[in-house]
């Protein structure tokens, strides 16, 4: 093969491997272990890949890629959680987070470099969206991630959430190939029932996820319980509004039979008066949701979006809770990195 004809090695599965090594004289074992190391040893170079002679791994150097994510910085925060900033091989940044806690150790893993969706709370929406991550790019982040939690924290990842850079379902075919990889016991062995993939609600997508009998958990990032509101801070909305996405939902759930959750990051004075929990509780009795996460904001420099008083946030939830409304309130972490809920845009340094 000429150089401009290499393909990426983990782009092919282990029997084209097989016939690759077959083609090559090699025999057939070598592809087992190639696979390995490509997936279950997480080699990021070919001369990783130390079972294999020299000639070997510089035949594989010739013929193939190994583009894997390489470390360009970590941040910590006074909290614990480190983030990450990852460089892809042709030079983009993308980040991603270890949210660690006593009972998980959490992954938040990014889709696309950048994002096209330009929610008005978020720093990556004000980000150009670049290009679509491959699924072996989405694996790295784990995988490195994972490896993180072990050498701070000795313990393996517990959790995984599509919840950095990105909207999942726009790269459906890569988070769909990414789950499989990171969920497969050649690969990080984690359980989908571990993995949750958040979506700002593309409804057609949700629909294929229903039809392709999605494992993984899946969470809307709601923040506004009616068209209007929901409108100015999502353009997405505009196209997929909420009947849409419910009955996008509804269909998840028949399919599935997996509950989902609803995110809800609190504004002053935009979606946290007692009509605004009014109507986020009727929503949630439309559609087949287990829970609410009540997220509280992370202040960002291009939005004059404020975080509510401690006063007016515990009203909300007792209004939840007063109508059976299983909610919880979530504590951002990571907000002195700039690594909280809807602050990752490549900032630190």
């Amino acid at each position: 093969m000429n150089q401009g004809a290499k393909q990426n090695i983990r782009h092919l599965n282990q029997g084209q491997l097989e016939q690759y090594f077959e083609v090559a004289g090699e025999p057939k074992f070598r592809a087992k272990q190639v696979y390995e190391w490509i997936w279950s040893k997480h080699a990021s170079c070919f001369d990783d890949m130390t079972n294999l002679g020299k000639a070997l791994r510089a035949k594989l150097e010739e013929n193939f890629t190994l583009p894997a994510l390489k470390v360009e910085l970590v941040q910590h925060s006074e909290d614990g959680t480190l983030k990450s900033r990852f460089m892809t091989v042709d030079h983009h940044m993308v980040e991603g987070v270890l949210i660690p806690t006593e009972e998980r150790k959490t992954a938040c893993v990014s889709s696309q470099v950048g994002c096209s969706l330009s929610c008005k709370f978020c720093a990556t929406g004000f980000m150009d969206r670049k290009r679509n991550l491959h699924y072996d790019e989405i694996f790295d982040q784990v995988a490195l991630i994972n490896k993180q939690s072990l050498e701070n924290y000795q313990q393996k990842l517990t959790n995984i959430v599509f919840m950095g850079m990105g909207e999942p379902l726009l790269n459906y075919a890569n988070t769909m190939k990414a789950v499989e990889r990171i969920a497969a016991a050649d690969g990080l062995g984690m359980s989908p029932k571990r993995i949750t993939v958040s979506t700002a609600g593309v409804a057609k997508m949700i629909t294929k996820l229903g039809d392709d009998q999605a494992k993984f958990k899946l969470a809307l990032s709601l923040h506004a319980a009616s068209d209007k509101k929901r409108n100015q801070i999502m353009p997405i909305n505009e196209t997929n509004n909420i009947k849409a996405l419910t009955e996008a939902l509804n269909y998840y759930y028949k399919k599935t039979k997996q509950h989902v959750t609803f995110e809800y990051i609190l504004f002053q004075n935009f979606n946290e008066s007692t009509k605004d929990a009014d109507e986020l509780v009727k929503l949630y009795r439309q559609v087949p949701a287990d829970l609410i996460n009540i997220i509280e904001y992370n202040p960002i420099e291009q939005s004059n979006f404020s975080k509510p008083s401690e006063e007016s946030t515990d009203l909300f939830m007792r209004y939840l809770e007063a109508h059976k409304v299983n909610a919880r309130l979530r504590r951002s972490r990571g907000k002195d990195i700039d690594a909280a809920c809807g602050q990752l845009a490549n900032k630190g340094k």
